[in-house]
């Protein structure tokens, strides 16, 4: 059955191309002819019933934004039956007959719950600067932060090279390495570490020893946050290498900024897929991109399937170290 209302949210951590991605939720629908709420502050605002019709001009000059207008919140209340209850029922009573929900693997969760629970038909767009969410090999917002990192590594390896030092850089990815791994080869660090691959820093230590002795004047070695505090492996570079080791942990800036072309492009194409399909009666889905094309992945699959980083990415960072 057609939906004649809808709504879009955004939730967990944010990530440049949310606002693509919902804007075309929102404009695809209206060109639909169907009613788009935006739920504020995630699904803590659902549960505040901070809800507000949209309409065009609500997403105009927003393509090229970072961050997302919606806002996102932690909300533990929703982790509960009598939570999602609440919010379902606050959804209810506007009309709403179908929920897309952008982020990541804990939001898509959530909605795999609400779905399961309610019954309320779910969409879900993979909104995550991590890229692991299972199924598909893209994520709303990966590429920007990504090229985040890669123009930090190019500007730390001139200081590196003018002072003969090692410069740690250690970026996003508790559990998954595939920001690390794509900005370290991208950015040709030396040395990978993340948390799918066990590291000897002893070894890599001695390696490095043998690579100033040959004349080398740097090494970049990218951490994500995962396989270990920088800091402290800096400390322990230092110690046994005897070379001048700094670090860099860039935080939050990795999350920010105007979204690259690849993320406005494949999130404006997502949220109108995602649009589309909820309005037609779809539900239980997540929409993604895997080998350039759109792929559908089973909401409930992806949620409950870990993501493993691509063998040929560590193979191919070997190589070129």
């Amino acid at each position: 059955m057609i939906k004649k209302a809808i709504a879009v949210m955004t939730s967990g951590g944010d990530s440049p191309g949310m606002n693509a991605a919902a804007r075309a939720v929102v404009r695809t629908a209206l060109y639909e002819g169907v009613k788009v709420y935006g739920i504020n502050n995630g699904y803590q605002g659902m549960l505040d019933d901070d809800i507000e019709e949209l309409t065009s001009r609500s997403v105009s000059d927003l393509i090229q934004r970072g961050g997302t207008f919606l806002g996102t919140a932690r909300c533990p209340e929703f982790k509960t039956p009598e939570g999602r209850r609440k919010g379902y029922e606050n959804l209810v009573k506007r009309g709403i007959e179908g929920l897309v929900i952008i982020g990541g693997d804990g939001s898509l969760t959530g909605g795999s719950l609400l779905s399961k629970e309610t019954g309320m038909p779910i969409v879900g767009l993979p909104g995550t600067i991590d890229n692991d969410v299972w199924g598909m090999d893209y994520t709303i917002g990966c590429d920007t932060a990504a090229n985040t990192i890669v123009d930090a590594i190019n500007k730390l390896r001139d200081t590196a090279s003018a002072h003969r030092r090692i410069m740690l850089v250690e970026v996003m990815g508790r559990n998954s390495g595939w920001l690390a791994m794509m900005s370290g080869i991208a950015g040709g660090a030396e040395f990978i570490l993340v948390p799918e691959v066990k590291f000897n820093i002893d070894t890599m230590c001695e390696e490095i020893k043998g690579m100033y002795d040959a004349g080398k004047r740097y090494s970049i070695i990218v951490v994500a946050e995962g396989a270990g505090s920088a800091i402290e492996i800096g400390k322990a570079v230092e110690e046994k290498t005897g070379i001048d080791t700094r670090v860099s942990v860039l935080g939050h800036i990795q999350r920010g900024g105007s979204p690259s072309v690849e993320d406005r492009m494949k999130a404006s194409m997502l949220g109108e897929k995602a649009a589309l399909a909820i309005i037609s009666g779809a539900s239980d889905v997540v929409f993604g991109f895997n080998e350039g094309k759109v792929v559908a992945v089973n909401l409930f699959e992806s949620v409950n399937n870990t993501k493993t980083l691509d063998p040929e990415l560590v193979r191919l960072a070997r190589v070129l170290a």
